[in-house]
C-alpha cells in the first residue's frame, strides 16, 4: 500500500508532501488509512460519529512507525479518530492528515504578490475550529525548505511526526493540528534546500514566546477580546495632530520600577496599567512611548534586537495582559507609542537568519545584509515577501492591539547603504548612489498603508541626518512620517548646556541654530534613553557647577525645551533628575523624589506639561514658522534668549526668556510686540521647583520704551539660570 521510497521518506521525516501519503485516501475504490507514530505498538481507526473501531492498521514492513490498512465496507471518506496503543497505555487523537488546507486561493495570491496586508491573520499559529474540530492552524513561509514540521511537547519535539503541507508557489507550509490551543509551546523544524537539518526556529509570526532564555513560540489566541476603548479610539485623531500639545514619556518597562521584595523583578503589564499609567497621567504627559516590547532574547539589547516581532514580551505577562495595559492607557486618555525596529535583527539561531537554510529575510551579501554597529542582519526590503512581513507587522500592532503610534528606530541606518561602513564595504544602489532605494520605498509604503487603513495613528522617525522630507507626505516625495526626532537640536542644546556658564557666550549659536531648520519637518524634541547611557551620565550629571547650581541649570534647560517649537519627549527618570545614568537592570531611584531639589524638578516638568497643554500659543503652530518670533537672539554676552510663541489668530502670545548665566538680570528690558500686562505663567526659579523664588510678582506691565526693536517693552527680573514664561493678558 506504500511504496518503499514514500515509506522511507515518511519514516525519516523527509517527505516533501506527507499529505499525499498519510491520512485517509481512496485507493482502488477502497477507503485506506495511513498513520505514522514511531512510538506506537498498534493503531486503530475509530468512527467519530459512532465511536466504533472500524479498522486495525497493520505495520508497514518497509518503515518503522508506519501503519496502514483499509476500512471494510466503506466506500466514501468519513470522519475518524486514531486510537493508539503503547504497551498498556491507550489513547485517542484526531489525525492532522485528515483535514484539508485552511489557506484560500486569495490568500495564496496575495502572499505570492507580497500584498497581503492582513498577513498575520493567515500565517502564524491560529486557534480555530476547522471542519468541525477545535485546534490550531500553523502556517509559515519557507520557500526553499524541502520539508517543514511543527514540533512541540505534543509530538515529543520530533520533526518526523507532523510535517506540513506545502502550498506551491507561495512558499508557505501549513497544517491544522487538532486539539492544540492557547498556551501550546512550539517551533518549526526545517530541512534545508540541500537536505540539511536546520536549527529549530521560532515562528516569525508567533504571537507569544517562552520566557528567555527559552526560545520557543507560544500559541496565543488573538480573537475574542472585547475592547473597551471606543471613546478614546474615536477622539485620538484629533489629539495626535501637529497642532496638539504632544508630550511623550519614554519608558523601559523592565526598569521603570522593580519589586525588591520579590527578587528585584520588573512590574507586570497589570502593575504598569495602574502605577505607570496613573503616574504619567499625573505628570501631565499625553503619551507613553515604550522601548521595544516585541520579544527579544537578550535583556542588554533593551529590545532593539527583536526575534519575535509579533509577540509582546512575556517578561511582563501574556498578550491578553498587554492588551489590558493598552486599555488602561486609553482609559486615562494617554496615547501609547511603541518603539518599532524594522531596521535589523539578530543572528540568534532560533530567529530569522538563514530561516530556511538560505538568506531569506536578509541579503545574501554581507555588504548589504550585515550591520557593523550592532552585529545584526539587515532586512532585504526589495523582496516583496519581506517587505510584506514588516508592513503587516506595523498594521498588526496598530490594528490588533490598538496602538496609537509607532516610533521607527534607526531610520538613518535604513536610508543609506553606506551607513557606518567604510569604502569598499557597501554596495551602491542601481544608480550607483548611496541611498537604499528599497528601504525608502518600504518606509513610504508602511506610512501610506498605516495612515490609510488605521484612523488616528501617528508614526515618528528617529532619523539623524538631513534626509529631506521625512515628515512630508509620500505624494510630495516625502517618507510619509507624521513626525521626526530633532537630533540636531538635541545634540546642540546638550552641548551648550554642559558648558561652564562663563564659556556659554562663545557657543551662543548652538541654541539658535535649530531655528534655521525648525520648520522643515514636524519635529519632536527628544531627550531619550540614548542621552543617559554608555558613560554619558544622567541629565543632572551633565549640568556644570555644584549642588543647587546644577539643578538650576537643568530647570532652565527644561524650560527652554518646553518653550522651543516642537513636541516634547523625555526619558523616564529625567523628569526628577535621576542621580546616575540609566541602568536597565535596576529600578529608577524613586526615593530621590522626596528630596526638595529632585522633587522640585519633578514639579517643574509636571507644570511645564500642564502649561504646554493649556496654552495654545505653545503648541498650535509648533510646526509652522509663523508660530515663532525671535525677540533677542544675539545677547551672547549675557547668555540671554528671548522669543515669542504664537498660536492661531486671536490667541494670546507667550514670551519666553531664558538666562543661562548664574547672574541675576534686574530691570532687564525685553521688547514685546503688544502693550499690556504680561502674566508670569511659569518661573523655573520658583521655590516650588527648588529655586530661589526670585521673579516679577506674577506679572510685568509694558511701557512705551523701545527695546529689542519693539516700541513697547517690559522690565523684568530674570533670575540666574532660569526660564520664564509670560502670556499677554486678554483684555475685554
Amino acid at each position: 500500500m506504500i511504496n518503499d521510497d514514500d515509506a522511507q521518506k515518511i519514516s525519516t521525516g523527509s517527505h516533501p508532501d506527507p499529505f499525499s501519503v498519510l491520512g485517509q485516501h481512496i485507493v482502488d475504490t477502497k477507503v485506506t488509512h495511513r498513520a505514522y507514530h514511531p512510538n506506537a505498538d498498534a493503531v486503530n481507526v475509530v468512527d467519530t460519529k459512532t465511536g466504533r473501531t472500524i479498522a486495525s492498521l497493520g505495520r508497514a514492513s518497509n518503515a518503522h512507525g508506519l501503519f496502514a490498512g483499509t476500512a471494510p465496507r466503506r466506500k466514501n471518506p468519513f470522519a475518524y479518530r486514531l486510537k493508539f496503543t503503547k504497551g498498556d497505555h491507550t489513547w485517542e487523537a484526531e489525525d492532522p492528515y485528515r483535514f484539508g488546507p485552511v489557506l484560500g486561493e486569495l490568500d495564496e495570491h496575495l502572499i505570492t504578490e507580497g500584498a497581503h496586508l492582513d498577513l498575520w491573520k493567515v500565517l502564524g499559529a491560529h486557534v480555530m475550529d476547522h471542519e468541525g474540530v477545535a485546534g490550531t492552524h500553523f502556517a509559515v513561509w519557507a520557500p526553499n525548505a524541502q520539508r517543514v514540521s511543527v514540533v512541540g511537547d505534543f509530538n515529543g519535539w520530533d520533526g518526523r511526526r507532523n510535517p506540513m503541507r506545502g502550498r506551491g508557489q507561495t512558499g508557505v507550509w501549513e497544517i491544522f493540528m487538532p486539539g492544540l490551543g492557547d498556551g501550546e509551546v512550539y517551533k518549526y523544524e526545517l530541512i534545508g534546500a540541500h537536505g540539511e537539518l536546520l536549527p529549530q526556529k521560532a515562528d516569525p509570526f508567533g504571537f507569544g514566546s517562552e520566557h528567555p532564555p527559552k526560545t520557543a513560540s507560544v500559541v496565543r489566541k488573538l480573537d475574542g477580546h472585547t475592547w473597551a476603548d471606543r471613546k478614546w479610539m474615536g477622539k485620538r485623531a484629533a489629539l495626535q495632530r501637529i497642532d496638539q500639545p504632544i508630550s511623550i514619556y519614554e519608558v523601559h518597562l523592565g526598569s521603570w520600577k522593580r519589586v525588591p521584595e520579590e527578587g528585584n523583578r520588573p512590574l507586570s503589564y497589570f502593575e504598569h496599567a495602574t502605577q505607570l499609567v496613573s503616574y504619567a497621567k499625573d505628570m501631565g504627559f499625553t503619551h507613553l512611548e515604550l522601548m521595544p516590547i516585541s520579544e527579544f532574547p537578550f535583556d542588554g539589547s533593551w529590545g532593539y534586537q527583536p526575534v519575535g516581532l509579533y509577540a509582546p514580551t512575556i517578561r511582563h505577562g501574556t498578550l491578553e495582559e498587554f492588551r489590558a495595559f493598552v486599555e488602561a492607557c486609553h482609559a486615562a486618555d494617554l496615547g501609547l507609542i511603541l518603539d518599532w525596529v524594522p531596521g535589523h535583527f539578530p543572528e540568534d539561531k532560533h530567529g530569522l537568519g538563514q530561516f530556511d537554510g538560505t538568506p531569506l529575510y536578509e541579503h545574501a551579501d554581507r555588504k548589504e545584509g550585515f550591520h557593523p554597529d550592532w552585529n545584526t542582519l539587515v532586512y532585504n526590503y526589495g523582496r516583496a515577501e519581506v517587505s510584506n512581513y514588516l508592513v503587516a507587522n506595523a498594521l498588526y500592532w496598530l490594528k490588533e492591539h490598538h496602538i496609537d503610534g509607532l516610533r521607527v528606530d534607526a531610520v538613518a541606518s535604513m536610508l543609506y547603504r553606506d551607513y557606518s561602513r567604510k569604502d569598499g564595504e557597501w554596495v551602491p544602489n542601481k544608480d550607483g548612489g548611496r541611498e537604499n532605494l528599497e528601504a525608502i520605498a518600504f518606509l513610504q509604503r508602511t506610512n501610506t498603508v498605516a495612515y490609510g487603513s488605521t484612523t488616528g495613528i501617528v508614526t515618528i522617525a528617529e532619523e539623524s541626518t538631513a534626509f529631506p522630507g521625512v515628515s512630508a507626505p509620500v505624494d510630495h516625495d516625502g517618507l510619509g512620517f507624521g513626525f521626526k526626532w530633532n537630533m540636531g537640536w538635541m545634540n546642540d542644546s546638550l552641548s551648550y548646556i554642559q558648558e561652564d556658564p562663563i564659556n556659554r557666550k562663545y557657543h551662543h549659536h548652538k541654541m539658535t541654530f535649530a531655528l534655521h531648520y525648525a520648520f522643515t519637518e514636524n519635529f519632536v524634541l527628544p531627550i531619550s534613553h540614548d542621552e543617559v547611557v554608555h558613560g554619558k551620565g544622567s541629565m543632572i550629571e551633565k549640568m556644570p557647577g555644584e549642588g543647587d547650581e546644577k539643578f538650576a541649570n537643568l530647570r532652565a534647560y527644561y524650560g527652554y525645551m518646553w518653550g522651543h517649537p516642537g513636541k516634547k519627549l523625555l526619558f523616564m527618570g529625567c523628569e526628577f533628575a535621576q542621580g546616575v545614568e540609566w541602568n536597565h537592570d535596576e529600578s529608577l531611584n524613586w526615593h530621590l523624589t522626596e528630596h526638595p531639589q529632585h522633587g522640585g524638578v519633578q514639579n517643574l516638568v509636571r507644570d511645564l506639561n500642564m502649561l504646554f497643554r493649556d496654552t495654545p500659543a505653545l503648541h498650535q503652530l509648533d510646526c509652522k514658522p509663523e508660530g515663532f518670533e525671535w525677540i533677542e537672539e544675539g545677547s551672547a554676552e549675557e547668555s540671554i534668549f528671548a522669543w515669542l510663541r504664537h498660536g492661531t489668530k486671536g490667541t494670546a502670545p507667550v514670551l519666553v526668556v531664558s538666562n543661562f548665566t548664574p547672574v541675576e538680570r534686574s530691570a532687564r528690558r525685553i521688547g514685546v510686540p503688544l502693550a499690556g500686562r504680561w502674566i508670569e505663567r511659569l518661573n523655573s526659579d520658583a521655590a516650588r521647583y527648588g529655586g530661589g523664588d526670585r521673579g516679577n510678582m506674577g506679572f510685568a506691565d509694558s511701557k512705551q520704551i523701545a527695546s529689542s526693536g519693539r516700541a513697547n517693552s517690559v522690565s523684568l527680573i530674570i533670575p540666574p539660570l532660569s526660564t520664564l514664561f509670560f502670556e499677554l493678558e486678554e483684555t475685554s
